[in-house]
């Protein structure tokens, strides 16, 4: 067996050629196109074009004009996965990047710390996870004014050219719920010197607006308190919410496990954002698996359009013509 990485998920195979691999995922080499390691691979070659472990191969077809397409965008960025997730809290950075690769998420949120000068060989976040694959989300994590979470992320961009940021900034320690007068001065200031902010909020469809009409290309409502995996706890602020918004609305903090993922979808968000519910689950590889999943089936459920609820029974059999 070997393990490739085929358009962008990691799969182990016994094949030894494009085509047996191609035959391998239910396809018609003759229908598809491949791209292996960089370089188009003939389709009249595919059934001698050996592949081997390590090896990278996107494979395309033609679709009709959108179909498949659930991509979203902020700030003019695209991105296929609608699920952020944070860089804190993993045992290790090999943990981490794991959790990431099992999650499918292309964006990662990022503190901004310190650089540990009495030990600058020690191993760093971007060792582990390559801010050239991924989007780093750099955020204000721990800033309690405007003007300690302004400083951050100017540093931030500094340190890696990012605009694209988080901003949270928080009123007490003990609930870490949003301090909204300072996160609106911040926003305001961080929009006006070219930054492209994404709003930590509260669950309040009057605030998000007041952060839209600010320069917030993104408004991130509380689903509740950072770390306490209660789940949304009022998903009719979280509707109106995303009802008046005009820019991308994303559930931040307090998922606790897939079905609040889940809900946050249903309720037609635009995605989520979690940290401590994959990073403190006794197996955080597979809970990523499970969130991204999670996702997945609440978008589709959004989109399909969920049966409208009764008062009564409805049967699902007729009950004329019964024996």
């Amino acid at each position: 067996m070997i393990a490739l990485t085929v358009n962008g998920e990691t799969r182990r195979t016994a094949a030894s050629t494009i085509a047996e691999l191609v035959r391998e995922l239910e396809l018609d080499p003759a229908k598809v196109a491949v791209e292996h390691n960089g370089v188009i691979a003939p389709r009249s070659e595919l059934d001698s074009h050996a592949i081997a472990d390590g090896d990278t191969l996107e494979i395309v077809h033609f679709v009709g004009g959108g179909q498949g397409d659930d991509s979203w965008s902020v700030a003019g960025r695209t991105f296929k996965s609608r699920l952020i997730v944070g860089t804190g809290k993993y045992k290790d950075f090999e943990q981490n990047a794991a959790a990431l690769e099992a999650s499918g998420a292309e964006i990662v949120t990022v503190a901004v710390r310190r650089v540990n000068v009495s030990d600058p060989k020690a191993p760093m976040l971007t060792d582990y996870i390559d801010p050239k694959k991924v989007t780093y989300l750099p955020n204000t994590a721990g800033c309690f004014t405007s003007e300690d979470a302004i400083r951050t992320l100017r540093l931030a961009r500094e340190a890696g050219g990012w605009d694209l940021v988080k901003l949270e900034v928080l009123g007490e320690a003990r609930t870490l719920y949003p301090n909204m007068r300072e996160t609106l001065t911040a926003t305001e200031t961080l929009a006006k010197e070219g930054f492209l902010p994404m709003v930590y909020c509260v669950d309040d469809p009057i605030a998000a607006k007041q952060l839209e009409d600010a320069g917030a290309v993104a408004v991130m409502p509380l689903g509740a308190p950072i770390g306490s995996g209660l789940g949304i706890q009022n998903r009719v602020t979280i509707r109106l919410i995303k009802e008046g918004a005009n820019v991308p609305v994303l559930v931040d903090a307090g998922v606790g496990t897939a079905s609040d993922a889940a809900v946050a979808m249903e309720l037609g968000c635009d995605g989520v954002l979690m940290n401590t519910a994959i990073a403190e689950a006794k197996d955080p590889i597979r809970m990523a698996r499970a969130m991204k999943r999670a996702v997945e089936a609440g978008r589709d459920a959004y989109l399909a359009g969920r049966m409208a609820t009764r008062k009564y029974a409805d049967p699902s059999s007729p009950l004329a013509g019964l024996i």
